[in-house]
């Protein structure tokens, strides 16, 4: 067994580099936020192949003086906190003084620095962990770091990372995030000496939203009002009731100045925009909360992506009736029967409806009308509708009778055996499904030329994937074409997909790809996963169906191959039968 011993400096850095840096964004968000906390009002970026080859963030900060430049390369050398208490009350972005030492033990790392009181700056320069020299220099008052050949010690992580453009992505994306967090700053990004974004300084939220986000997203968006309580603010923009996103990626957090991940402000929003926007669909959301420091804790992941609320049903309630307040004063007319909000015990009360089944004369009036009828035998068994689905269509006969709607996606059917409660939503899923599925065959399908192309707008991610998914979108119909920097054209869309939801059935394929829902190797597999998310998009956007067209449909259900479930495995339909009818009553219910 061998001998217990202290791991060399470098070793031990090297280690913590793997929990500090995973990626080259791991490395730029230290960099970046060392930047924001020296107070700099400017800050640019620079990164090549996707911050594999070359990182360099300047910044117009404090800068260090000679004897601090050393000592920052010194794990846990750090001007943020200096006890234990200050951990309570943390209002920097970093503190722990690991970032520096790791990122310069597996680079080749450069630092000048020149405070605003000096004449001339001081460069170190590092190769892992070991230094090279350290001199005057000319320079700017600031900070300068470059980050050169980045785990060129640590080969084992480098063949970790994904393609160039993946790494420059997230890096792009991270950069987004802190010029919405930081609009008082001005930023520039280049990636391999392109600019990727430029947003001057400003004080208008909507005007950094519009240059960073886009014109696209930041139009539609409204102020929330700004709710306080107990030390707590939120303030921030949404977008309005009924107009969703196809993907989470305008959903923006940040707490007290820092771009954050949290399960308590997201499920806010998730529950707030419950009625608010269809399903499936995810708001626009940029939110700003201000909290006392000592009512969150930074401190519970390595690179303090996450964070936790002392008190989450508080930010959580805050944060909804934010959301419900702009909501109704958008609609003032629009009062909810009962309160969606309890503000006592901060969590919301159930809105229950006392009328389950609708019995106006309009949905009465197809009652005796009958809508399924497939025979070619002179027996008409009496059993179950899903032990009949079983055999041969041709061998049953069924006859359901339209009695009610129940709700919006539920409808009350009468067959000669008993109930049937039909999931309207479920079934159009069904249908649509196996018409996508059966549309061409396994080779090219067919496709529809648009008179109009539909400009898309694309992240730096979101256009990685798209360029590996474009043979499988050719291979659906699809014609999508570059038309610029992450801006491309659709062209031609299958015949099954109406030209208005082309670019929000694109935005949720390449989301779902983004989860690993498509199978690139596997044409039928994927064939198969584009016509499930089809049929949930037509089944999400498409209006009511109307009573005579509902009447139609188990009819075209039942034509199905497999109509007893929709695509996702949940069932389409279940049947009371009369006989467990009169099990629950205990009597004859004929009589």
């Amino acid at each position: 067994m061998s001998r217990i011993r202290i791991l060399p400096e470098q070793v031990a850095n090297q280690i913590a580099a793997g929990e500090v840096v995973e990626r080259p964004v791991g490395a730029v968000k230290e960099l970046l936020e060392n930047s924001l906390d020296a107070g700099a009002t400017k800050v640019d970026i620079e990164y090549r192949n996707g911050g594999k080859s070359y990182i360099r963030v300047t910044d117009n900060g404090c800068g260090m003086l000679p004897d601090e430049v050393m000592l920052s390369l010194e794990r846990h050398a750090t001007s943020k906190i200096q006890n234990a208490k200050d951990l309570d009350k943390v209002i920097s972005f970093g503190f722990r003084g690991e970032a520096l030492p790791s990122i310069a033990s597996i680079s080749k790392f450069t630092m000048r620095s020149r405070p605003h009181d000096r004449t001339e700056g001081t460069e170190l320069l590092i190769s892992s962990g070991k230094i090279i020299h350290q001199k005057t220099c000319g320079m700017p008052p600031g900070t300068q770091i470059e980050v050169a050949n980045l785990f060129f010690s640590l080969p084992a992580r480098k063949k970790f990372l994904k393609t160039e453009n993946t790494e420059a992505a997230h890096i792009s994306r991270l950069c987004k995030l802190y010029a919405i967090a930081h609009p008082e700053v001005a930023f520039t990004v280049y990636s391999n000496q392109r600019k990727v974004f430029q947003s001057p300084a400003c004080s208008d939220l909507q005007e950094r939203i519009s240059e960073v986000f886009g014109s696209e997203v930041s139009r539609d968006l409204i102020s929330l009002t700004v709710h306080k309580y107990d030390g707590c603010r939120i303030s921030g923009r949404v977008s309005p009731p009924g107009i969703g996103r196809p993907t989470r990626q305008d959903i923006v957090t940040v707490v007290n100045g820092r771009p954050v991940e949290s399960r308590t402000l997201l499920f806010a929003l998730t529950e707030a925009y419950h009625t608010l926007i269809p399903k499936g669909k995810y708001p626009a959301a940029f939110i700003f909360v201000e909290i006392a420091p000592d009512q969150i804790d930074v401190n519970i992941h390595p690179q303090k992506r996450e964070i936790r609320f002392r008190s989450e049903g508080q930010v959580r309630r805050l944060l909804i009736e934010s959301i419900l307040n702009m909501a109704e004063m958008m609609h003032p007319a629009k009062k909810q029967a009962e309160p969606l909000i309890d503000v006592e015990n901060h969590r919301p009360s159930p809105i229950i409806s006392s009328n389950l089944i609708s019995t106006n004369s309009e949905t009465s009036s197809g009652i005796n009308k009958e809508i399924v009828e497939k025979s070619t035998s002179p027996a008409n068994k009496t059993g179950s509708v899903a032990a009949a689905l079983t055999m041969p269509q041709s061998h049953h006969v069924k006859s359901w009778r339209l009695l009610a709607r129940l709700k919006q996606n539920l409808a009350l059917f009468e067959t000669s055996s008993g109930l049937i409660i039909l999931h309207l939503n479920a079934a159009r899923e069904r249908i649509r499904f196996e018409q996508i599925l059966d549309c061409g065959d396994s080779g090219s399908r067919p496709s529809q030329q648009l008179l109009l192309p539909i400009p898309v707008q694309l992240d730096n991610l979101t256009t990685e994937l798209l360029k590996q998914h474009q043979g499988i979108l050719k291979n659906e119909g699809f014609s999508i074409e570059e038309f610029g920097r992450e801006f491309y054209r659709i062209e031609a869309i299958p015949p099954w997909l109406e030209p208005g939801a082309a670019e929000n059935f694109l935005r949720h394929f390449l989301d779902s790809a983004r989860e690993g829902g498509i199978h690139l190797r596997k044409p039928d597999l994927a064939h198969k996963e584009i016509a499930k998310l089809a049929a949930r998009e037509v089944s999400q956007n498409e209006d009511p169906l109307p009573d005579d067209q509902l009447a139609e449909l188990p009819r075209q259900l039942l034509e199905c191959k497999q109509p007893l479930n929709c695509p996702q495995g949940k069932v389409t339909f279940f049947e009371l039968t009369t006989n467990e009818l009169v099990k629950k009553f205990g009597r004859n219910i004929s009589s």
